[in-house]
């Protein structure tokens, strides 16, 4: 990373949200010396007027005294405070939350979060953020805060783990998720418990912790105050007078929090082009309630694991109806098992049995709580809609609710598992025809209450696709805050922060996404996952020949094996003639004295693709394997 207290000043960039193109890649154009952002206290307060003494002598003391007093302003200027904001995930996406804060030479981290792959991502598992810069400053980590037990905040903590060892702050519910993910990888951590309403001290960071509302117990924002500046993240939040829990948004510490003073702000933008309020969790149990009163059959809930509130409600309704509860699903069984242990669940005696236990217990007395409410292809309910599942076997009468609505990008998959269990008859209630789902976060006007008790110098929306930046910057922008401090980042850039001013760097560190495929971390890059489109969509063709290279002919082949291309025995000619173009390159070849085995493979692979192309207007991967005999 460049030093920007250094003389060489990297570029600029003068922060303008609502002008010109999303800034998607990580080229940096070169331009002449930058033009800092106007400083918007500038000229608010002038130097008085200083009158030069008369005395000879007075005035070479009034001289020496000048110089000292430039050359300690100038030691001010090159050793000025500042705070470093570099969000490394999170921007421009939903997920891979991940951001570094650095004064002087400290860092915290604030959440560390994974991704699920896209359309395109063949065979990867997860997506985590890009520890390199970190890999350079490892020494300089004092610590990371974790905001809440959401995937997209504690997803990528293992793969952190294995290469840096640092204090890991979080509530009891997120450090207990955390150290389940650790056990599964074989590791362990520092793990530190706080509370909301915790002050403790990370370096020199001072943290404060609120207690907010969000689809997960233990959510907390964030003030952390420095000498250079103080910063408040409001994590994932909304706003919710009727929570399960009882234990509502901490708003009256937000507005004790604004009246202290804060520079920056930084504040989730998930639903910021949703208008009004996000609806309270109670009218999830309302919906709910209702539909156990009508239903007589068996019931079976699909939800997000880590809804721990959602899940004890489900649990009150089946005892309040006279039901047994029954839990699919790894992840689901163990957050409740964690639940429970930590106190954040309350399950009456009895009410729970065993998955394989429940052929005995009549279907109006049974609900079922799973897993598979994003249509996940290996999840409990998607093997329950295609038959697959060991213990439940849906039929006729059955009501499957999904207490959820899409995450976006699992549109499709959801659709698919819907129309499955429609298929088997089964009475599908889901978020568009029933409120069997509310969001966890904030809508705009929720976010107008924020940015008001806050009163923040300058602005930073978070958390957000690009167009959820946006809106949440014109939201701060229609209740008072002036545009030009407001700041738009992508992944890899830099808002620097003091008390006075704030200057947005582009491109700063790598900010790539970090693909995980099995045990493999960063090993499957661009080029792999072409090949892999390439297989997926056209398949892969194999020549195999042998050669005697001392007299340079064919011993044997050329063979040719198809896999996902065509169907050999029902496409002979086209084979055939394949063999015969090959076999003419490969004795072009020799017939040259070229017996440079990349040479031949090359051209057996270029003659070979257009051949193909001609004939089939696909472009299987061609794959000569040369046997030396």
């Amino acid at each position: 990373m460049r030093d920007y207290n250094s003389k060489k000043q990297p570029k600029q960039i003068q922060n303008k949200p609502y002008q010109g193109k999303v800034n998607k890649g990580n080229k940096q154009k070169k331009k002449a010396a930058p033009k800092q952002e106007k400083n918007p206290f500038e000229g608010i307060l002038k130097p008085k007027a200083k009158v030069q003494p008369k005395h000879s002598k007075t005035k070479e003391m009034y001289k020496q005294s000048k110089a000292n007093k430039v050359s300690k302003s100038k030691r001010t200027v090159t050793q000025a405070e500042n705070l470093k904001i570099i969000p490394i995930g999170g921007l421009n996406e939903i997920g891979k939350n991940f951001t570094v804060l650095e004064y002087k030479d400290q860092i915290l981290i604030i959440d560390c979060g994974n991704s699920f792959p896209e359309e395109g991502m063949y065979g990867i598992d997860v997506v985590i953020p890009d520890f390199s810069y970190l890999d350079k400053n490892a020494k300089k980590i004092v610590g990371m805060v974790i905001t809440h037990g959401h995937e997209d905040h504690i997803g990528a903590v293992p793969y952190f783990v294995r290469k840096f060892n640092v204090p890991i702050y979080g509530t009891r519910l997120s450090l207990g998720l955390i150290k389940n993910k650790l056990e599964e990888h074989g590791l362990s951590a520092n793990l530190n418990t706080i509370n909301a309403g915790s002050k403790f001290r990370v370096g020199d960071f001072k943290i404060e912790t609120i207690r907010t509302t969000h689809s997960i117990a233990d959510a907390i924002a964030l003030y952390i105050q420095t000498p250079a500046a103080n910063l408040f993240h409001s994590g994932d939040f909304k706003i919710d007078y009727t929570p399960i829990d009882g234990e509502p948004i901490d708003l009256a510490k937000f507005a004790e929090i604004g009246k202290r003073g804060v520079d920056i702000m930084l504040a989730d933008s998930t639903n910021a082009v949703r208008p009004g309020y996000t609806a309270s969790e109670q009218v999830v149990g309302t919906t709910l309630d209702r539909i156990f009163s009508q239903v007589e059959n068996r019931i079976i809930i699909a939800s997000f694991s880590s809804n721990v509130h959602r899940v004890q409600k489900i649990i009150e309704l089946a005892a309040k109806y006279g039901r047994k509860v029954a839990v699919s699903g790894r992840s689901m069984e163990n957050v409740v098992k964690l639940a429970q242990e930590l106190g954040y669940m309350n399950i009456p005696a009895g009410m729970m049995v065993e998955l394989n236990k429940t052929k005995n217990i009549p279907d109006r007395e049974l609900v079922i709580i799973t897993t598979g409410s994003q249509g996940e292809p290996m999840s409990a309910l998607a093997r329950m809609a295609n038959d697959e599942h060991k213990n439940v076997h849906l039929k006729k009468g059955d009501t499957v609710i999904l207490s959820s609505s899409p995450v976006p990008g699992n549109e499709k998959a959801v659709t698919t598992v819907v129309n499955r269990l429609f298929e088997k008859g089964v009475n599908v209630i889901y978020n568009d025809v029933a409120d069997i789902h509310v969001s966890g976060h904030a809508c705009q006007e929720e976010l107008k209450l924020i940015q008001t008790l806050i009163k923040p110098k300058f602005f930073m929306p978070v958390h957000g696709e690009y167009r959820h930046l946006i809106q949440h910057a014109s939201i701060a922008e229609s209740i008072g805050m002036s545009r030009d401090r407001i700041f738009i980042l992508s992944n890899g850039d830099q808002l620097t922060v003091d008390k006075k001013s704030a200057t947005k760097f582009q491109n700063v560190c790598s900010a790539e996404d970090i693909l995980v495929d099995g045990l493999g971390i960063g090993d499957v890059g661009n080029i792999v996952l072409r090949d892999r489109k390439q297989l997926s969509e056209s398949g892969l063709i194999i020549v195999v020949f042998a050669l005697e290279k001392a007299s340079g002919t064919i011993v044997s082949g050329p063979d040719i094996v198809s896999r996902g291309f065509v169907y050999v025995r029902e496409h002979e000619d086209l084979i055939n003639q394949a063999k015969s173009i090959a076999t003419e390159t490969i004795e072009e070849c020799l017939a040259k004295n070229n017996t440079d085995w990349n040479s031949i493979k090359n051209g057996v692979r270029e003659e070979l693709r257009r051949f193909i192309f001609n004939q089939t207007k696909r472009s299987p991967i061609i794959l000569p394997i040369i046997l030396d005999v």
